[in-house]
């Protein structure tokens, strides 16, 4: 770090120098990261706005929750990670407890309150802490390793590279879009995606700072000058928009007023009601810790024990950024995956999460632009980063099966079952039936906790 930096403001507040990065590092993490999650800023209106609520008041509110969130978790932990409305979540939120359950988002919204009350609570009482302590090094390893694919796979899909099919998914066929006449509409973006990913490889491999943002912006610019050209011919049917900022209504803040303070505690004491709130309270829980370890392994935060120093204060600014959330009318906050962008271009405090959070409260006043970013371009970062991930696995001990094969469950169960949380859950369940049957366990030193938490998953499958 240079001379002027060791001792300044920055450097004392989030201790650059002792975390070995600079200001310019953890700005253009911060920037990165927010590139990569900026996307939930236009999902996240269109996905709760199915249950009826104002896609405006979504957009604010979900800018509003990722500002305070990503605030708190710099100021209360000095972490990099971005917090969000959560991808799954939301869609839980809406398709399954509005659209099939019968509630009403007044309600939904009410629940994930009441959830974020009781994180709070558990997070205060050290039990959240003791969980991600309780996890053994291993897995932990295994989960950044999982969730690399994870992302890679959410990237892929993004991009439109993977789409269904009878298989269950498959390569996009360039062959059929050109039969279909999709070409110039979906078959262009996923080309320029599969480019983007090369260029990004191209610039980590040379080292240049800034490479994973600079695939983003590269990606976009090319897909400015397909729409300019009319290689590319944007077609809303098949959700392919315009990738020109939208300036035609002009810059301004969305009022938050249609879902500002709208929850409905009428159906509180209800059987279902304590399920949903229990369903939002478990996904949330895994889906944060699985973020934490997964991310801070790749970083190197996590001690000799395996063990993420300040996690209290990264817990805690989840669970009250989800009260928060509730309040302005958004689903529940977690940890984002996607702050891996930024671990990558060498984010390791607070700063790069402050830098984020400036870009989320910018973006309330110039969202045309941020919401003009495709998915297309934002996809061959997170293609890359899960490379990054995936590193890790040579941290893995394959010697000790005991040991190998429960990560591999926890690798391979994050992306095949769509979810960070069921990867944490087999993994847990192996790891302690595994050792136990095999005579292994006390040698292991496996904890209390890990068995009560084998036991509640367990019993999650067979009663959820």
């Amino acid at each position: 770090m240079a001379t002027k930096e060791r001792g300044s403001f920055l450097d004392k507040t989030f201790h650059l120098s002792q975390n070995r990065t600079t200001v310019k590092t953890e700005v253009i993490a911060g920037i990165t990261t927010f590139m990569t999650t900026a996307y939930i800023l236009a999902v996240n209106p269109s996905v709760l706005g199915a249950t009826g609520m104002d896609a405006g008041a979504v957009f604010t509110a979900t800018a509003l929750a990722s500002l305070f969130g990503t605030l708190l978790i710099a100021c209360l932990a000095n972490y990099p990670f971005v917090l969000a409305p959560g991808m799954g979540l939301n869609a839980f939120f809406a398709y399954t407890v509005v659209l099939n359950m019968g509630y009403t988002w007044q309600m939904a919204l009410a629940a994930v309150f009441l959830e974020g009350i009781i994180f709070i609570v558990l997070s205060l009482t050290s039990i959240r802490e003791g969980i991600f302590n309780a996890i053994p090094i291993t897995l932990k390893h295994a989960v950044s390793v999982g969730i690399g694919l994870f992302i890679a796979f959410i990237g892929m899909q993004n991009a439109k590279i993977v789409v269904d099919s009878s298989t269950l998914v498959s390569f996009y066929s360039f062959k059929g879009s050109l039969t279909d006449g999709t070409f110039h509409t979906v078959g262009i973006t996923v080309l320029l995606s599969i480019i983007g990913i090369l260029v990004t490889a191209v610039l980590v491999v040379k080292n240049v700072k800034g490479n994973m943002l600079w695939g983003i912006l590269i990606t976009w610019i090319l897909g400015m000058i397909c729409e300019a050209t009319g290689l590319y011919q944007p077609n809303p049917a098949l959700g392919m928009y315009s990738v020109f900022p939208d300036l035609s209504s002009g810059f301004g803040i969305k009022s938050m007023a249609p879902t500002f303070m709208k929850m409905d505690f009428s159906r509180v004491f209800s059987l279902d009601f304590l399920v949903v709130m229990f369903a939002f309270l478990f996904v949330d829980l895994f889906d944060t810790l699985g973020t934490l370890i997964g991310v801070a392994s790749k970083a190197d935060m996590l001690d000799k024990d395996g063990k993420l120093p300040n996690v209290k204060g990264s817990l805690l600014s989840d669970a009250i950024a989800t009260t928060a959330g509730a309040v302005f009318g958004t689903s529940t906050i977690v940890a984002f995956v996607e702050s891996a962008a930024g671990v990558a271009e060498g984010g390791r405090t607070g700063l790069t999460a402050v830098v984020a959070a400036i870009l989320f409260g910018l973006s309330l006043f110039l969202s045309p632009i941020f919401l003009a970013i495709p998915s297309f371009a934002t996809a061959p970062a997170l293609v890359v980063v899960g490379f990054l991930m995936l590193t890790s696995i040579v941290k893995i001990n394959f010697n000790d099966f005991t040991e190998a094969i429960p990560a591999y469950i926890t690798i391979i169960a994050m992306p095949f079952m769509y979810s960070i949380s069921e990867g944490i859950s087999m993994g847990v369940i192996s790891y302690v039936f595994i050792n136990v049957v095999t005579g292994k366990s006390k040698e292991k030193k496996i904890s209390i906790l890990m068995y009560i938490l084998a036991i509640l998953f367990v019993l999650k499958y067979i009663l959820i």
